[in-house]
């Protein structure tokens, strides 16, 4: 992939972390701080179509990664419950600083509990601190290996640390969970086209994605057409992730 492309993707996924559609935070927190139990993986929600900036190339990204489902063997005092809320509330509006530091003080007292480890992570990407941000989430899946959204934000994460193989692997592991989970659909099709360079799993992976959108993306429709027309020339047009 070349420089001039790498460095507009950069600037793009930059815009896309301080503007994500629907949401007055710089990005949106992951609502659980329990794992999920069971065989089933838990229920995970990305936003659809949402509205495209300026001259964007690309689904801008949900407007929170949510997991809803926690055990009920596992024991969290309504104080901790709590503290996580203000920590979460805190995220949404912006204040990144606070936040942090609530979630951290929650990772320190409740290191067995994923939820503050993968917020961390979420924090720490978007302040550019990419390897405090894949520990954190590496943390969080090894916590909670079953849930989707956290392998996608390791996924992401990865990628922009420039781990693609890592970054393929975290996406594969969140499909396999999960296989209607369209931003990770789409996270993994962005990724072969532009990193891996293969276009023919990348028209595989935006079929499916396409699939699984009912009213239709028109930015990855044209994704497509580009790519089936795509012979020598360079690539001319940036993907954002979905996170």
């Amino acid at each position: 992939m070349r420089s001039a492309d790498l460095f507009a993707r950069a600037l793009a996924l930059a815009a896309l972390l301080a503007g994500v559609a629907g949401c007055s935070s710089v990005m949106g927190p992951i609502t659980s701080m329990m794992p999920s139990t069971g065989s089933a993986p838990a229920t995970t929600t990305t936003a659809g179509s949402a509205p495209r900036t300026a001259g964007a190339a690309a689904p801008a990204a949900a407007a929170s990664a949510v997991v809803t489902s926690a055990p009920a063997d596992v024991a969290v005092s309504p104080e901790s419950q709590r503290a996580f809320d203000d920590a979460a509330r805190a995220l949404r509006a912006g204040q990144a600083a606070d936040a942090e530091r609530r979630f951290r003080s929650l990772a320190q007292a409740h290191p067995e509990l994923p939820g503050p480890h993968a917020n961390l992570g979420l924090i720490q990407r978007q302040a550019g601190k990419l390897p405090e941000a894949v520990v954190a989430l590496e943390t969080a899946v090894k916590l909670s290996p079953r849930q989707p959204v956290y392998w996608n934000q390791l996924g992401v994460t990865y990628r922009q640390a420039g781990e693609f193989a890592k970054a393929r692997a975290a996406y594969e592991k969140a499909l396999a969970l999960d296989p209607g989970y369209s931003a990770a659909v789409l996270n993994l099709g962005i990724l072969h086209d532009l990193y891996l360079n293969d276009g023919a799993r990348a028209l595989d992976l935006y079929g499916r994605y396409l699939l699984l959108q009912p009213s239709g993306d028109a930015t990855v429709t044209k994704w497509v057409a580009d790519l089936k027309n795509r012979k020598a020339a360079p690539i001319t047009v940036s993907r954002k992730e979905k996170e």
